[in-house]
């Protein structure tokens, strides 16, 4: 596994890196909110009274409607995705709130289940295997479909995926490793991040959190700690979606199993007629290297230089990108709250270090950041305003932007909004505050460090 990860940083070395200025220059030329922002509802799009109702509806304080169209026409002129309206959604916390929700959901599968993830392992909920599970609803005519990535899943034991292939259960290996079993142009480098299940057309979750026993454990993968030991986990969200928008996700692993010249799919059952379930606007954005403009990063980049009060931010990897780290610190200095919670440790040390050479500059601008040190950060979500949020796969780093398939969630409403300002206020609570005197006088032994690392960190 280490050849291999050195052989990861080879390729994308040699390949050279992509250019992220274009995403910047978008932003620059999208255009003013003028331009009504297109929604769809579970009837149809939206009138321009509608739009504008529902919009002055989520974003009722004075001059925010105005914002909030500003970064949506961006959003909509770069996405290539619609904002679709009358959606349900749910935050999952961490690994065992997510699997019951996705197991649970399986469970009540009546035509197909279809899974996208970046490692797929065996994991278990309530005592039951996910290949018991997905065993059963095959038996009962239930079709079902799995995309994993070869790299991350390449530890998964073969014995799992030979025990689904047998009982008829598709699966699609994204971007083989092994040259000798790719169907498409040979790509070592760019990997599948997505996290994503769809269940009958009509329900998703979505968000930063793998099919892994990792989630199961409390030490990094070590069995249960003792009780006399503080127990360690992985801390991370998901997003459960019940509605029109479903379909969008659907869209995006569909498109996947075709670019990677899976089997034919039957997809008959894939895009039923969804009713209204709730009030929250969601717009799915899938990024992919082919993209002449990284997609969920001009609409994060367009959501920072709007916001008006607060921009609450967690992330697994901080590697932020020069304009990404730019538009914290003028937010900062213009009076927005920013709050970044940020982990103490990480299975990523040198991701770690390149995020620790930036904390001054941004401490200077004004920006708050907080450290969790009684778990592993996983999570990647933001929160804008209290009527802008945002949750995927996407990590705060640049291998999400120039490297990997991702997929992310933003939702209009504060709903969602209020669930997601709650989450990071329980996270700070048990966080802690770095202060800027005293990280000015860290060893110097961890600023050689943190300049080393970052020569690497267009790849971490």
């Amino acid at each position: 596994m280490i050849r291999l990860t050195i052989l990861l940083m080879l390729t994308a070395a040699l390949s050279g890196c992509a250019s992220l200025s274009d995403a910047d220059d978008f932003a620059a030329s999208a255009p003013d909110h003028s331009s009504r922002p297109k929604i769809v509802g579970a009837s149809g799009p939206l009138s321009a009274r509608a739009t504008r109702r529902l919009l002055d509806k989520i974003a009722p304080e004075p001059g925010e409607s105005r914002l909030l169209r500003r970064h949506l026409t961006i959003e909509q002129a770069v996405a290539g995705t619609p904002l679709i309206a009358d959606n349900r959604t749910q935050l999952l916390r961490d690994g065992p709130d997510t699997f019951a929700a996705m197991f649970a959901a399986m469970k009540g599968a009546k035509h197909h289940i279809n899974l996208e993830y970046y490692i797929l392992e065996d994991v278990e909920s309530g005592g039951t295997p996910l290949s018991d599970l997905l065993l059963a609803k095959r038996r009962e005519g239930v079709a079902v479909h799995v995309i994993y990535d070869s790299y991350g899943s390449g530890s998964t034991p073969s014995e799992f995926f030979d025990k689904l292939k047998a009982a008829g259960i598709h699966l699609l290996a994204f971007n083989p490793v092994n040259p000798l079993e790719t169907r498409t142009s040979y790509s070592l480098n760019d990997r599948d991040h997505r996290k994503i299940l769809v269940v009958d057309g009509a329900t998703a979750i979505v968000g930063g959190i793998n099919l892994s026993t990792t989630y199961e454990s409390n030490r990094f993968g070590r069995a249960a700690a003792p009780q006399t030991e503080a127990a360690d986990h992985w801390r991370d969200t998901d997003l459960v979606i019940e509605g029109p928008a479903v379909a969008e996700l659907q869209h995006l692993f569909v498109e996947h199993w075709m670019s990677q010249n899976g089997p034919p799919l039957d997809d008959a059952t894939f895009f039923p007629p969804v009713p209204p379930k709730g009030n929250e606007v969601v717009r799915i954005i899938g990024s992919t290297p082919d993209n002449a403009i990284p997609r969920y990063y001009v609409t994060l980049v367009s959501a920072i230089r709007t916001a008006e009060r607060s921009v609450w931010l967690s992330a697994a990897y901080f590697v932020p990108t020069h304009q990404e780290k730019e538009d914290l610190e003028d937010a900062a200095r213009r009076g927005v709250d920013v709050r970044l919670l940020l982990p103490a440790k990480s299975d990523s040390d040198r991701a770690l270090a390149v995020a620790h050479s930036h904390y001054e500059d941004l401490m200077e601008a004004g920006v708050k950041i907080y450290e969790v040190a009684n778990a592993v950060l996983h999570s990647k979500t933001v929160v804008i305003d209290g009527v802008w949020s945002a949750v995927g796969s996407s990590n705060f780093d640049q291998r999400s932007v120039l490297f990997n398939d991702e997929v992310d969630a933003v939702v209009l409403g504060d709903k969602t909004a209020e669930a997601m300002e709650e989450m990071f206020r329980q996270d700070i609570a048990k966080a802690t505050l770095v202060d800027l005197a005293q990280w000015r006088d860290r060893p110097f032994s961890e600023r050689i460090d943190e300049f080393f690392s970052g020569l690497w960190q267009r790849l971490l």
